[in-house]
């Protein structure tokens, strides 16, 4: 199984999950100029952009360890490029990690922060 075949499993665990946690999914490897968001999804006031990690085991880590500066910088990126075009900047927003660990999914919520980019209207 190729790495493409297993993140397109970890990504459908990751939604059926999210749903039963009450987020409402609303859009799925979301790509624009600057990269890709995994899932972006309504939960409770915020818009949360979730990146999943997948990993058949923890022999090399655990997945949330996947996602480096770098990734979280690309992430925020799009995020704000997706509440621009969708004119919702100012709305409240979290970052979230997903880690699939063969059929175990956990959600860590607020993984990291944009507190250094400027996601308010202006």
């Amino acid at each position: 199984m190729n790495t493409r075949t297993k993140g397109n499993l970890g990504e459908d665990l990751a939604v059926k999950f999210l749903k039963k946690q009450g987020y409402k999914i609303v859009e799925s490897n979301y790509t624009c100029q600057f990269g890709e968001i995994d899932i972006i999804a309504k939960h409770q006031n915020y818009y949360v952009f979730l990146e999943v990690k997948s990993r058949n085991s923890t022999d090399f880590g655990l997945p949330r360890y996947a996602v480096n500066v770098r990734k979280q910088q690309t992430i925020i990126t799009c995020a704000k490029w997706w509440l621009s075009r969708n004119e919702l900047m100012g709305s409240p927003v979290r970052f979230d990690v997903v880690e699939v660990v063969g059929n175990d999914v956990n959600v860590i919520t607020n993984a990291f922060s944009a507190n250094y980019v400027h996601l308010a209207k202006k």
